[in-house]
């Protein structure tokens, strides 16, 4: 029996695999110590599904502890250690201005203040040692930070060229650890292990400053786990990959998108099983939307990124998030429009229809008011709607903009729903990706709502909605692998670019890989990261595991030309990084569904300015259950509304795929 559970901005979902049975619930989250709400949806999944949890084999964590930090600007107290005159690296970044026509625009600001940069006396060049780093040096800035009051709660520490060389960056950790044993230390060739000075230095930096955070609410969550004799969790890494809890623990940067990653892992599993190859994946929760693209089955990925614009210099799942949600609130700017997001109810008091004390009109309170959401049945997680507090919170805002309720409430959903699809332009049309060739897979609690109208504006013509879109997410967590990562930048060009020197490469970062993972024969896989000698960046190929140069060569050229219409073969190519990542497969869970009893109904409902009678369709739907529009179809924690035109039916593993007639 194998349990998952995502820690969203406004609940927390749950699934429970066993005896080819998912069971599924949400649970309010609680910001101020996600283990709380994680245990409670624990506690409503076992008891949906009538099972004990000393029964539970397997615990799959999704969570936005860091997440959250790093967006808020929050850390621990942290020091930084770098190469003496450079430990101003973060604060002076690259030149490229934040905005390119706003001059007072600005990046955020060093997590490490000024006065916590130390500077150490060594020198290193990719060849090696230029000034090699003294014992005594080494106890010298170590003691200087320890006689730091109030003291450091992490350290970051940053040399010059210690991707190739770390030798005196474990040396420091080493006289750290002596000097300071209670303190977290982040070695830059342990967290990145790539070239860029920058991007290296930041990324280990937001390490530092959010591992005691993440470190502190793991053990938390791992003592109420013991407690309720639940196993350990394993926790979602950006990259779509489970690591333990403890490796999580201490590099905090491999999670900051934990959360959207087993979404993203989820829509995939879900796509394949659906047999669609390409598609759009949409999940929209309650404070956010996140947006990806699966292709053969597959998610995107990236090698680096950027999140609260700051950058990151690890492998993730080439995931896109706008404050798009549910709880997303909707208000007038001080130029008269009606904006929407990126400040959101959250789960406490939520939007206004909660009943908790909201007052604010949300995305959510506008779709209760155009009658796409019911308040004959709660919501997931047993949340009754309240319509006439819907109605006042939405009614007020319509009285500030001159508008009628319903004309207020058609444009909250209008405005949300261009923000969700300029989001979903970002990674297609922005990317030279035709969108109108993909499916759009909606999920998360208010996404299959939105679903038909995005699908319109990027002129897609297949919708596919999962039975467990509001907790797909996780399930992701539950069916995906457990993977680590080892990278290295080798910068191998002309005669050095050999298949020997490839080989001796890869066996040693297989074998690092594998070490990590603790599985000596998990399956392996190669990127190689190239460009032309010359470039600034590069493009990510994958290839085999004994790759010819030349074969490297011609998958690079077609890359490069698929990419920027453009290839060049007499210019000389450079392998930048190699990146050997260990897998163990995931679970299979079947997700074939005979469905439950569905009740049918009829409602009045507003779309497009005009009244319909929408049928209404409740439960679970099994296979081969039509659905025309206009409908919509309530599933257990989420709602699919189909506007007319859009038809289809539930295929055999319980996803509703429609398409469009017009």
């Amino acid at each position: 029996m194998l349990l998952g559970v995502d820690v969203g901005g406004t609940f927390t979902d749950a699934v429970l695999a066993f005896d080819g049975r998912l069971a599924t619930a949400k649970a309010p989250s609680t910001p101020d110590d996600q283990s709380e709400g994680v245990i409670a949806a624990v506690h409503a999944v076992l008891e949906r599904a009538e099972r004990a949890a000393h029964e539970i084999e397997g615990f799959s964590h999704g969570m936005t502890v860091a997440t959250n930090a790093l967006l808020e600007g929050r850390g621990a107290r942290t020091a930084l250690i770098a190469t003496e005159g450079f430990t101003d690296l973060v604060a002076l970044g690259r030149q490229n201005r934040a905005e390119l026509y706003r001059l007072c625009a600005a990046r955020p600001a060093p997590l490490v203040p000024e006065e916590l940069r130390f500077g150490a006396a060594e020198r290193m060049t990719p060849d090696g040692p230029l000034a090699k780093l003294d014992p005594d040096e080494a106890g010298r800035v170590a003691r200087q930070l320890a006689d730091l009051e109030p003291p450091v709660e992490s350290v970051a520490v940053v040399l010059l060229h210690s991707y190739r060389h770390p030798e005196h960056e474990l040396a420091l950790g080493e006289a750290l650890a002596q000097a300071l044993p209670e303190t977290h230390v982040s070695l830059s060739h342990e967290t990145v292990g790539t070239f860029r000075e920058y991007e290296r230095a930041a990324t280990t930096e937001v390490d530092a400053a959010l591992s005691p955070l993440l470190a502190s609410y793991l053990r938390r969550l791992v003592d109420r786990t013991a407690s309720e004799e639940i196993p350990e969790p394993a926790i979602m890494q950006s990259n779509g990959g489970l690591i333990d809890a403890g490796a999580a623990a201490g590099h905090a940067s491999w999670t900051v998108l934990s959360g959207p990653a087993g979404g993203a892992a989820g829509a995939a599993f879900v796509a394949r099983a659906a047999g669609i190859g390409e598609a759009l994946c949409f999940d929209m929760g309650g404070t956010s939307c996140d947006v990806c693209v699966v292709d053969e089955g597959e998610v995107q990925e990236r090698s680096a990124g950027e999140v609260a614009d700051r950058p990151l210099a690890l492998p993730m799942l080439a995931v896109h998030t706008v404050g798009a949600g549910g709880g997303s609130i909707a208000w007038r700017d001080p130029g008269g429009a009606l904006r929407v997001g990126p400040q959101s109810a959250g789960a406490d008091p939520g939007p206004a229809c909660y009943g908790r004390g909201g007052e604010e009109p949300t995305v959510t309170d506008a779709n209760l008011v155009l009658g796409y959401l019911s308040t004959d049945a709660p919501l997931a997680g047993d949340v009754e709607l309240d319509r006439s507090a819907a109605e006042d919170a939405v009614g007020e805002l319509a009285s500030e903009l001159g508008l009628e309720l319903r004309e207020c409430a058609e444009g909250i959903i209008r405005v949300a729903n261009a923000e969700m699809v300029r989001a979903l332009r970002v990674v297609t049309v922005q990317r030279g990706i035709d969108p109108r060739r993909y499916a759009l897979l909606a999920f998360g609690g208010a996404g299959p709502l939105h679903a038909a109208a995005i699908a319109g504006e990027l002129g897609i013509e297949t919708i596919v909605c999962p039975r467990a879109s509001g907790v797909l997410a996780a399930l992701g967590l539950v069916v995906s692998p457990r993977r680590r990562d080892a990278q290295r930048s080798v910068f191998l060009s002309g005669d050095e670019l050999t298949a020997e020197a490839l080989a001796g490469e890869l066996a040693e970062l297989g074998e690092q890989a594998r070490r990590a993972l603790g599985d000596a024969d998990a399956e392996l896989r190669v990127t190689y990261e190239l460009r032309y000698r010359g470039q600034a960046f590069e493009l990510p190929i994958a290839a085999s595991l004994e790759p010819d140069p030349g074969e490297l060569r011609e998958a690079f050229e077609a890359e490069h030309q698929d990419r920027y219409g453009y290839s060049d073969p007499d210019q000389e190519l450079e392998l930048v990084t190699i990146r050997v990542t260990a897998t163990v497969p995931g679970v299979d869970v079947e997700l074939a569904e005979e469905g439950g009893e569905v009740s049918r109904g009829r409602r009045h409902a507003t779309l497009d300015g005009e009244e319909i009678e929408l049928e209404v369709l409740r439960g679970t739907p099994p296979p081969g259950t039509p659905v025309s529009g206009p409908a919509v179809v309530e599933l257990p924690e989420s709602t699919l509304l189909a506007p007319a035109g859009w038809s289809g039916e539930v295929d055999e593993t319980g996803t509703i795929v429609l398409r469009c007639r017009q």
